[in-house]
């Protein structure tokens, strides 16, 4: 450590140091905090053991020389590798539950989340009487958990291509003991379902465009390509899940696609569908809905 370091002395030095880092850095940010602050503290609550909830009352805290190293080497990794801080600390938060995070594997963030938390309402009527949903590309299955605790008398289906995603998705299901519940299926698509209906199904696609691939900051280029890179206009893989979605929907099934900020893209690659577009504290025509019937017009 420098001399500089050795005057970071308590809880509340070292958070005033990380955000100045990371403004310093110019940081991006959107791996499960949207601000410096918010990463910095994250970032030294987490090594140090101490509620993520609760600040005020250790901002005053001395620091052990080992903990201001464990602080010191998190916040050097952040600002010259860029790497998520999810993948720094192996963990991942979404509505209030903790997720295992690995690099191969995309960080859990998607704002499906939210709608999940409040059962899909108004779209699901009765969430009790759900009995089959599917998670398409799930990753590290945060959404195919979600979707379990959301709707009790369901069995979840979570499928991925990735053989990375498929054992990280069994250990996030395992930690919170949904293993009767929620199945972890390696497939391309739906090639491994068989003829299994749905009454909804919700996807998080690879659709990020080629030409923005190229500027992503750093930190999302830390990311596995096959889960952001959507081609041309982002649109290949959504193609092929809309189309083959209506055999895997009941009849009044219907599907909650997230598209991100490829809404152009998409209205131009399919416009004779007339999506809804559902709207959360965070997003608006970033995540949309179509029922079985809309998908059956696809040609």
């Amino acid at each position: 450590m420098t001399k500089t370091h050795n005057e970071l002395k308590t809880v509340r030095d070292m958070i005033r140091f990380a955000v100045s880092q990371f403004n310093q850095a110019k940081l991006s940010f959107g791996h499960g905090s949207d601000s410096a602050w918010d990463e910095a503290v994250y970032l030294v609550l987490h090594t140090l053991n101490l509620p993520l909830d609760t600040l005020d009352p250790f901002l005053d805290a001395r620091l052990l020389e080992e903990e201001k190293k464990r602080c010191l080497k998190l916040i050097d990794q952040r600002v010259k590798k860029r790497i998520p801080l999810a993948y720094l600390l192996g963990e991942a938060w979404l509505q209030g539950h903790k997720f295992i995070a690995d690099k191969r594997v995309i960080v859990p963030r998607s704002p499906i989340s939210e709608l999940l938390s409040e059962q899909l309402t108004p779209w699901v009527i009765d969430p009790e009487n759900t009995a089959d949903i599917l998670d398409m590309c799930t990753g590290s299955g945060c959404l195919a958990i979600l979707a379990a605790l959301a709707f009790p008398n369901a069995t979840v289906d979570a499928v991925d291509i990735s053989h990375y995603a498929i054992r990280l998705a069994h250990l996030n299901v395992a930690m919170y003991g949904l293993e009767d519940r929620v199945n972890v299926i390696q497939s391309d698509l739906f090639e491994a379902l068989g003829q299994k209906q749905y009454d909804f199904i919700i996807c998080n696609p690879p659709y990020v465009n080629s030409t923005s691939m190229k500027t992503l900051p750093v930190e999302y280029q830390n990311e596995p390509e096959l889960a952001l890179d959507g081609g041309e206009d982002g649109m290949a893989l959504i193609r092929r899940i809309l189309k083959l979605s209506p055999c895997h929907l009941k009849d009044d099934g219907f599907i909650v696609l997230e598209i991100g900020h490829e809404y152009e893209n998409f209205i131009n690659a399919l416009p004779t569908l007339d999506p809804v577009f559902l709207e959360t504290a965070t997003t608006s025509h970033c995540i949309l809905l179509l029922n079985r019937s809309q998908l059956l017009t696809l040609e």
